[in-house]
């Protein structure tokens, strides 16, 4: 049974992040993004323009207070910053470099005269430089302590040797990619929409925890043998950064209106803070048990976790000074949800189905659900619930806890996960035992279709085909 707690307070730990990560000035993003709106500053430094034109940035050592930002010269001579030039001074002292493709060889422009602003500027210490990027001997000065020979590294990418397979996707599933790790292999496998085979892998050296995407160009990455996670730009295909651990990282939920990533570390009882606009830890905040099952509820006020220990559910709520609430304990639980101010959780080896009120701990009901429930998705008063015995998804009308529509997926298979679509009102029910995946409308209640895959799902990430920087 459920039962009441009283509340409990956590400590929270001040996280310093090592290294200098430059972030280029408001005034200058203002005044790239008159021209190009939606220009990437990236928070290594990078300014990556809508068509994936990167400049490298050089800050002044003291940058000149001027009242209007304005170009002080180019060179090309006389150009705008429409027309792309390769350098750019502005009159702060802030300089943009561009990134050439000289005869398939990337490189920035080397000035017979160099300027004053690069004599004495510095490119941020902590920028990704491209793969490949020789820096000209006459502008070595900004390099500063940034580790060039990375940019020899060749990135992640493992070309596939096989013959590709064609399949035919949903519409809304034109121009996607899917990142897949498979759970018996370390790689990443990537594999574009309309094929089932990939089309190449992204090579891995431990196998992966978990996986999730921010902003449809990084991947962050937990693996279950590392003290790492690291931090994987889709543009690049290389690591960007890798940010490190007192414990193992396990499981990743990211906010994307907030911005930030939580991540849990039952070894050190303790969920992490993390910036996705800085890309670094900012908070540890220590909690009770070993947290598992990571949940942020839509409205990404509260988080609700598992104690693996005990089978204790907590709620951490963010809005509330991070306070930490005891729900109480229900058996084997396989997944949490929250909807509407009710707590839904389910066992997998009892199937059972319980909805406590939030505010009062009481358990309203009990439900039995089909045998070997995994997996929970809440779209507005709907709760899905993937049973996997039979594979069934059940939906649950969360204002009178009925369960109105099962769909049956027809396959012969042991669905684990669902996987929403970018922000549609589509979801992805995968399987890590066997390749492939069925789609469902949530607006419909319907099964769309189901695709074949040449791996298994274990972690599945779906966004738009990311564009690889010029």
């Amino acid at each position: 049974m459920i039962k009441k707690i009283l509340l409990t307070l956590f400590l929270m730990v001040g996280m310093s992040s090592a290294g200098f990560c430059a972030q280029v000035p408001k005034n200058v993003q203002n005044f790239v993004n008159e021209t190009f709106p939606n220009t990437d500053f990236r928070f290594d430094g990078a300014i990556i323009l809508p068509d994936k034109t990167m400049y490298l940035p050089v800050f002044p050592s003291k940058p000149d207070v001027v009242e209007n930002l304005a170009i002080k010269s180019t060179y090309p001579l006389k150009t705008t910053l429409k027309q792309k030039p390769d350098m750019l001074i502005l009159n702060n002292g802030y300089v943009l470099l561009k990134v050439l493709n000289i005869n398939g060889k990337k490189t920035v422009i080397n000035p017979s005269d160099v300027p004053n602003e690069l004599q004495s500027g510095l490119l941020p210490q902590d920028i990704l430089l491209p793969k490949g990027l020789v820096i000209p001997e006459s502008l070595k000065g900004i390099i500063g302590d940034i580790d060039v020979t990375i940019a020899q590294d060749t990135g992640l990418r493992i070309n596939n040797t096989k013959k590709v397979k064609k399949t035919n996707p949903i519409e809304q599933l034109y121009g996607k990619t899917f990142y897949i790790s498979t759970g018996a292999n370390r790689n990443i496998q990537v594999i574009n929409s309309d094929n089932r085979t990939a089309d190449h892998a992204l090579a891995q050296n431990f196998v992966i925890n978990d996986m999730k995407s921010y902003d449809g160009k990084f991947l962050l990455v937990t693996y279950f043998d590392s003290h790492i996670m690291n931090i994987i730009s889709l543009m690049d295909e290389k690591i960007i950064k890798q940010v490190n651990f007192d414990n193992i990282p396990e499981q990743i939920i990211v906010d994307s209106k907030n911005k930030t990533a939580y991540i849990s570390s039952g070894g050190s009882t303790s969920i992490y803070v993390f910036s996705l606009e800085t890309m670094t830890l900012k908070r540890q905040l220590k909690i009770n048990g070993m947290c598992e099952k990571l949940t942020l509820s839509k409205d990404g006020d509260k988080i609700f976790y598992v104690d693996r220990n005990t089978n204790t559910i907590w709620a951490l709520e963010l809005d509330n000074n991070y306070k930490l609430k005891e729900i109480g304990g229900f058996p084997n639980i396989s997944e949490i949800a929250y909807s509407n101010g009710k707590i839904y959780v389910i066992s997998r080896t009892k199937n059972r189905l319980a909805v406590v009120d939030y505010q009062t701990l009481n358990l309203e009901t009990e439900l039995e659900v089909s045998e070997k429930p995994v997996n929970l998705y809440v779209s507005g008063d709907d709760l899905y619930i993937l049973c996997a015995k039979d594979n069934i998804v059940e939906i649950l009308n969360t204002k009178d806890n009925v369960i109105t529509d099962k769909l049956f997926l027809d396959t012969d298979s042991f669905a684990t996960n669902i996987t929403q679509i970018g922000t549609t009102p589509l979801i992805m029910i995968t399987n890590a035992r066997q390749g492939l995946y069925s789609v469902i409308d949530t607006e419909s209640k319907d099964i769309i279709k189901t695709s074949p895959l040449d791996v298994p799902v274990r972690t599945i990430v779906v966004i738009d085909t990311v564009k690889t920087i010029k």
